[in-house]
């Protein structure tokens, strides 16, 4: 949430009942106040406690990363002479799969429990059945055994995921929310190299029995270190709680000039006004029988049914690229190009790139659009998976030497997918939506991810034998990025550097107020007040009430 406009309309609804003198008096506070906060907007320092607590939330993505990855490590372990456990390729499979099946069960179930319990509880309780699946990998006689432990690490997964994003979003002011939500893929990064890194030298059991560890540590950083989200300690009326967090996020702000009022209180009583803007709203949507409109309805408006559109087009296209793919089968996959470069030490790389890669991505989420990223990366996946493919089609026709480019052109590809396509749909899963559908509006957009990210891998193989062999698959991976760059060009709306109102805005189809308009018009159809808080610029929200104070001095 913008401090800019918080404090703008708190200030304006404290002066509401005073004379009219007192009144333009309030109003040269809001600016000279809005003024004295500005060169904060992009002062690091300042949201400190924010970058905390946002990368602290999102440490469980370590063992996310480590339970997707764990498949890559785990499958050709099984898949040799030796092993004490034996698997069919149907088998492994599902071993790949299966943890993202149940991903959509598992966040839907996050969607509840975060709303009743909070969105670090919520996370606090994920850790629990991901202890378990790894004991029950780790001490797996059996394919079952194995499958049970994915299953639950998998439900985990999602209880850890979707709240940490949701947290993300409501605790980090605009200009950072995107580079601080990419925290949670650059920390899954990380995972993954930990995995690739930990089964090129160790057994799979006792990469289980590690992971526990993993498992354990962000749940204790989570209980000493981060506040709980202020707007759900609104929201169920845990005013004292919500400001305690307040202080913390916001304790780096400066004091705001020519007022006594806290800057963490100043966001309290807006937090509280929007609260009773929000339960005025759902008053006035009581329908004639006097029944409470069901969420469902909020779906049914363009600002929900038109994100999800994009959403579920957007995903397909990203899991049908290969991005996910290659992560599941990193190893089997770089076995079957036929090259000769150990694919256990190709997939170390593989998870390097990765990690290194999405900490640029949390640059390049800040400073370009986009829609830009998109289509600059689907562009480089499509040239890299070409190469790769003729390559890999001339290794296996024996006509070439030169079998370590399709190496090269896969960590090229990873390079190019982390730079937009396989950060910014999670990314905007819960920017889309309005704050009325977000937490469960995230959560059947992040469940819809996984079940098409489950038909991709589950598919890998069967598409494999169909098309003719690995080469065939990165043409196809090539002429599906080739999609996404043209449907970043033409479907996908820009959401870098806007504000959660703003993205509402735009898919309800709401123009802005223009700054030009006079200030007769705009007094009859809203009170300043009003359109401080709906403004969402802060040079317009400068601009227009300068030009009433004008305007009203000089009548």
């Amino acid at each position: 949430m913008d401090p800019l406009s918080i404090g703008s309309s708190v200030l304006s609804l404290h002066q509401r009942e005073n004379s009219e003198q007192h009144k333009d008096d309030a109003f040269r506070e809001i600016i000279a106040s809005c003024r004295s906060l500005s060169k904060y907007e992009t002062n690091t320092r300042s949201a400190l406690p924010q970058i905390l607590s946002a990368i602290v939330a999102a440490t469980f993505h370590i063992v996310i990363g480590i339970s997707l990855a764990y498949s890559a490590i785990l499958i050709p372990q099984l898949e040799e002479p030796g092993s004490d456990v034996s698997i069919t390729k149907a088998q492994s499979s599902w071993i790949a799969s299966i943890i993202v099946i149940m991903v959509p069960i598992g966040s839907l179930v996050a969607g509840i429990m975060m709303e009743f319990l909070g969105r670090l509880n919520t996370i606090k309780l994920a850790a629990l059945p991901c202890v378990v699946g790894w004991v029950s990998i780790a001490l797996a006689p059996n394919f079952t055994w194995i499958m049970v432990g994915r299953v639950l690490t998998g439900f985990a997964c999602a209880l850890g995921t979707s709240p940490a994003i949701v947290y993300i979003t409501e605790v980090a002011r605009p200009d950072m929310r995107g580079s601080l939500i990419s925290s949670g893929p650059t920390l899954a990064s990380l995972g993954m190299v930990i995995a690739y890194a930990k089964g090129a030298f160790m057994n799979w059991r006792l990469v289980s029995w590690i992971c526990i560890i993993y498992t354990v540590v962000p749940v204790v950083l989570i209980q000493l270190f981060v506040p709980e989200s202020p707007v759900w300690l609104v929201s169920k009326g845990r005013i004292e709680d919500a400001a305690r967090s307040l202080r913390f996020l916001y304790k780096k702000y400066p004091q705001p000039e020519h007022t006594d009022q806290p800057l963490s209180e100043m966001h309290l009583n807006a937090l509280l006004k929007e609260r009773e803007t929000k339960i005025a709203e759902a008053q006035r949507n009581v329908n004639r029988h006097g029944e409470q409109q069901s969420k469902l309805r909020g779906f049914l408006k363009p600002t929900g049914y038109k994100p999800m559109i994009i959403l579920f087009w957007f995903f397909l296209i990203q899991q049908f690229s290969g991005i996910y793919i290659t992560l599941f089968f990193a190893v089997t996959f770089i076995q079957d190009v036929g090259t000769e470069v150990n694919a256990f030490t190709a997939s170390i790389f593989v998870g390097l790139t990765r990690f290194t890669m999405s900490l640029l991505n949390a640059w390049l989420l800040k400073r370009f659009q986009r829609r830009h990223l998109v289509m600059v990366s689907t562009i480089g996946m499509a040239l890299c998976m070409s190469v790769s493919g003729l390559f890999t089609l001339w290794i296996k026709e024996g006509t070439t030497t030169l079998t370590w480019i399709p190496v090269v052109g896969l960590l090229l590809y990873v390079c190019a997918s982390m730079i937009g396509l396989l950060t910014i749909p999670w990314t905007m899963t819960a920017e889309l939506f309005p704050t009325e559908i977000r937490g469960i509006a995230h959560s059947i957009s992040y469940s819809m991810a996984n079940l098409l990210m489950f038909f991709a891998v589950q598919s890998y193989r069967t598409i494999s034998d169909l098309l003719g062999g690995a080469y065939a698959v990165q043409w196809m991976f090539a002429v599906v990025s080739v999609i996404g760059f043209f449907f970043a060009l033409f479907f996908l709306p820009e959401t870098q550097g806007k504000s959660l109102a703003e993205i509402e805005a735009y898919f309800a189809g709401k123009s802005q107020a223009s700054p030009q308009r006079s200030s007769a018009e705009r007094a009859a159809k809203t009170t300043v007040t009003e359109h401080l808080i709906r403004s969402p610029s802060r040079e317009a929200k400068l601009k227009e009430v300068e030009l009433m104070l004008k305007n009203k001095n000089g009548a």
